[in-house]
């Protein structure tokens, strides 16, 4: 059995100071948002020190780049299961009007298989395609928070309306 050593405050203080621009940067560059990344780095910290005693010291910087991941990926699964119940108030007022119970499961059978693509696409493809089609970003928008250039956006987004267009047997 490991003895680990529990962490002070001067030593979260060193942690801190050595890895918050990193990990910010690791988060801001996967979601584009800079006060998430703050918030989700604090979120980080909080959680280092609230198991403080049971962190390995030769581990710790895997686990901060984990926890601020895991972070991040439940932020999205909450995001999504916002934009589905916003979804289905819309669809409700669908459903009541005029469309056949054949096309109402068809359509949730398509938006099923939609999510399972996306969620299956290299998260850098994901990432952009997001950006665009969900928070209605432009490219050169895209460009700007990614620190890259339009250009590479738009190879991004071609690979992944062709994955997109492949997986769902759709023909060009």
């Amino acid at each position: 059995m490991k003895v680990t050593q529990s962490f002070s405050k001067n030593d979260l203080k060193r942690l801190y100071d050595e890895y918050f621009e990193s990990i910010r940067g690791f988060i801001y560059y996967k979601c584009g948002d800079i006060d998430l990344a703050d918030d989700l780095v604090q979120e980080t910290f909080i959680k280092v020190w609230n198991k403080r005693d049971d962190i390995q010291r030769d581990t710790v910087k895997s686990f901060l780049y984990t926890i601020a991941n895991n972070l991040l990926m439940n932020h999205f699964n909450h995001q999504k299961v916002v934009r589905e119940h916003q979804k289905m108030g819309d669809t409700s007022m669908l459903t009541s009007s005029s469309a056949s119970p054949q096309f109402i499961m068809e359509e949730a059978e398509f938006e099923k298989k939609l999510n399972a693509v996306i969620a299956s696409l290299p998260p850098d493809c994901r990432e952009v395609f997001l950006m665009n089609r969900i928070e209605k970003l432009k490219y050169a928008e895209i460009a700007e928070r990614l620190n890259l250039s339009v250009k590479a956006i738009e190879k991004r987004m071609s690979k992944t309306l062709a994955l997109l267009k492949e997986s769902l047997g759709m023909k060009l």
